[in-house]
């Protein structure tokens, strides 16, 4: 618990909470791409017959566009807006402190690796203790949301660093 005055400590956002915040994401993104796709291709865009690739533009529109928008929220709000609804953000496993652009790019390519392997490496965020997903291991992040006093799995940086961050106790803190 908290003392009036303090920062609530951060905890790691599990599984379920993380699908919302793709759920939500997911849903904003076909909202702009959609209208867009149909406009430039017609109502053949929704046909499931239809080509997978359209054209160029749906190459950029579905999936350079996207990309390029997930990352600048993660090097501008730590988050995407179904991450800023849940009120979760991605830090550096290691500091707690913002992430370096690089690992933002490395972390959003490793979103594929992860799914690959039947999407064994974002299931895996359900039984980590760190709750990282493969992508979150490769680049060295993780997600934290405030602790709602509900939650065991508090933050902990390396137990090679002593924590930099900290209430008494022992909760990171922003």
């Amino acid at each position: 618990m908290t003392q009036r005055g303090e920062s609530p400590g951060l905890v790691y956002a599990g599984f379920w909470i993380r699908v919302w915040a793709t759920i939500i994401d997911s849903v904003l993104v076909m909202l702009v791409v959609l209208p867009l796709l149909r406009m430039i291709y017609g109502p053949a865009v929704l046909d499931p017959a239809g080509p997978v690739i359209m054209g160029p533009a749906h190459v950029v529109i579905s999936y350079v566009l996207p990309a390029f928008a997930v990352i600048a929220f993660w090097m501008y709000r730590e988050a995407t807006p179904g991450k800023m609804a849940i009120r979760a953000r991605i830090v550096d496993a290691r500091t707690g402190a913002h992430p370096r652009t690089r690992q933002l790019v490395i972390r959003y390519l490793a979103y594929f690796a992860a799914s690959l392997p039947l999407g064994i490496g974002l299931l895996w965020v359900a039984f980590d203790r760190r709750k990282q997903g493969w992508h979150d291991k490769i680049a060295s992040t993780v997600v934290v949301r405030e602790d709602s006093g509900a939650s065991r799995a508090r933050f902990d940086e390396n137990a090679s660093s002593p924590p930099s961050h900290t209430t008494n106790d022992g909760r990171w803190q922003a």
